[in-house]
């Protein structure tokens, strides 16, 4: 029987949604978007245009994985790292478009019942970014629809140390370290995606075949899909052609075919 076309999707995602298995979808898909550069610099256009464009391939594909049913979805915005290698200029510049990008999203978040969390080292983002920021994890807290999760500030290094801090601190409230447990579901716990399943696949963009220190822990048994598409030119219809290239995929979680 043919699947049934989610409402909203364009022609070319309507074609694409068709070869699926509706029964097969991700719960969960992480995106290392990539490429903003170099659209840019192919286009003699500095690189803050590229970051800009790239706001459109956002709300194509939030928008597509909502309506295709998808339950999370987490892109890797802005990691610990840029704020070494990008110069201050740039840096302040995807500040504001991400204060841009929650004003003027959250109607529609709202209309496609999504909602909006946030993952990395937020309290060292600047006052204004966390204001903006906790304004629109407020305006969307009532959806039920997907949860998007921007990846801010974030690195997996990171995240993993301070998973074991917590761990620590913890022990230190109830008994003291000598009773601490250390195992994978304790790990889990102190995540910051413990309120997500580990992500089933994860889709980077412009060709670059690494991780670049994003979910190390979660991604233990995520299938991983690579595509040339550079970010500013991904759209709904290519992370459709993700979930179909996963669901070629037998997954065995380490055990035999």
């Amino acid at each position: 029987m043919q699947a049934t076309i989610p409402v909203g999707l364009d022609r070319k995602e309507a074609e694409a949604y068709s070869q699926l298995d509706p029964g097969r979808l991700p719960k969960h898909i992480a995106i290392i978007m990539d490429g903003n550069g170099r659209w840019a610099r192919r286009r003699h256009l500095p690189r803050v245009a590229g970051h800009r464009a790239g706001v459109t391939s956002v709300r194509s594909t939030v928008e597509t994985a909502a309506r295709v049913g998808i339950p999370s979805l987490t892109l890797y915005a802005f990691s610990e790292e840029n704020w070494r290698k990008r110069p201050k200029s740039e840096v302040d510049f995807l500040m504001g478009l991400l204060c841009r990008y929650l004003k003027a999203e959250v109607p529609t978040l709202n209309k496609n019942r999504i909602r909006l969390e946030y993952i990395g080292r937020l309290h060292e983002l600047p006052d204004s970014v966390q204001e903006k920021m906790a304004w629109a994890r407020e305006a969307t807290a009532g959806n039920t629809g997907m949860v998007l999760t921007l990846a801010l500030n974030y690195s997996a290094r990171t995240e993993l140390v301070d998973a074991f801090q917590s761990l620590v601190d913890a022990a230190a409230r109830n008994g003291g370290v000598e009773h601490l447990k250390i195992d994978e579901e304790a790990v889990c716990r102190h995540l910051y995606t413990r309120h997500l399943p580990d992500p089933d696949l994860v889709i980077r963009t412009s060709g670059e075949m690494r991780l670049s220190n994003f979910l190390l822990w979660q991604l233990a048994y995520a299938e991983i899909y690579v595509t040339p598409t550079l970010w500013p030119e991904f759209r709904g219809t290519h992370l459709l052609e993700g979930i179909a290239e996963y669901q070629k995929r037998e997954r065995r979680y380490g055990g035999l075919a």
